[in-house]
């Protein structure tokens, strides 16, 4: 198998993602790119420095994940989740746009929405 891309303006970094187009229309996800190549995503409240619902924070889904560098400041990210889903999507880190595509193996979503960084650097496991 071939080496996963991991691009260096994406690795050890952490993004917030507000959909406005897609199933979690509304909803913050704020998503952890760790340096050993996984990403860790939980919900959040737009603009907080908490998780939705309160400040425990919820367990993190974990999966690995390519990053693709396409343009300056484009990479194309994907990843599979443990629930089955797969979320490849384009960010633009100049425009703060994030588009791409929800799936499993019966349901197919186009997905948009706003890119934000969260401050924060993702930490090794």
């Amino acid at each position: 198998m071939a080496e996963i891309e991991r691009a260096a303006a994406i690795r050890g970094k952490t993004m917030r993602w507000s959909w406005t187009e897609g199933p979690t229309r509304g909803d913050t996800h704020e998503h952890r790119f760790a340096e050993d190549g996984t990403v860790t995503w939980r919900s959040v409240r737009p603009g907080a420095e908490e998780p939705a619902g309160g400040t425990a924070a919820p367990s993190a889904e974990r999966a690995d994940y390519a990053a693709v560098r396409l343009a300056d400041d484009m990479y194309l990210i994907s990843y599979l989740a443990p629930s089955g889903f797969t979320l490849t999507v384009a960010v633009n880190l100049s425009d703060r746009t994030v588009v791409g595509f929800a799936s499993n193996d019966k349901q197919w979503f186009p997905i948009r929405g706003n890119v934000e960084p969260a401050g924060q650097t993702a930490q090794r496991s």
